[in-house]
């Protein structure tokens, strides 16, 4: 992928892949494109720490199942070479577990387990309406500001 969004002809045989004098045009304009993954398996993590700009997880409390892929992805990093700080982690939180405060407290520690990108789910909230889903998000951010 990385080589067909940055060059103008790509010729690549591999194992799992080959490409004969392939490429894209136009051309994406942001380069490079970043590559996030998401899944829990653990070939998943050590292909974030090997290749990944980031990980986006699955999990919506910031437990010590969350902690312990945090900590292996960050392992798997410094195995690599790499710097576990350059690598994102996206999560989020449930509208559904509690309120403002709630939300606010597990942005909270989803920060201090290395999180860079957070956002609110409001699915399964029993919100009926969109306003209701809106409105929920605007406290999310709020409480999060406030916190």
């Amino acid at each position: 992928m990385r080589a067909l969004w940055t060059n103008d002809l790509v010729t690549i045989d591999r194992r799992w892949h080959k490409i004969t004098d392939a490429g894209i045009n136009p051309r994406p304009v942001q380069q490079p494109i970043p590559v996030w993954f998401g899944g829990s398996d653990d070939r998943v993590l050590r292909r974030v720490a090997r290749m990944g700009d980031g990980w986006i997880g699955n999990l919506s409390r910031p437990d010590d199942r969350a902690s312990d892929i945090v900590d292996r992805i960050h392992g798997y990093a410094v195995e690599e070479g790499r710097n576990p700080d350059d690598i994102g982690i996206e999560t989020w939180v449930a509208a559904r577990h509690g309120g403002p405060d709630d939300w606010a407290k597990a942005v909270d520690e989803w920060t201090r387990l290395g999180a860079t990108h957070i956002s609110i789910n409001t699915m399964g909230a029993g919100f009926t309406t969109v306003d209701e889903h809106i409105s929920a998000i605007r406290l999310f951010a709020e409480a999060v500001r406030a916190g």
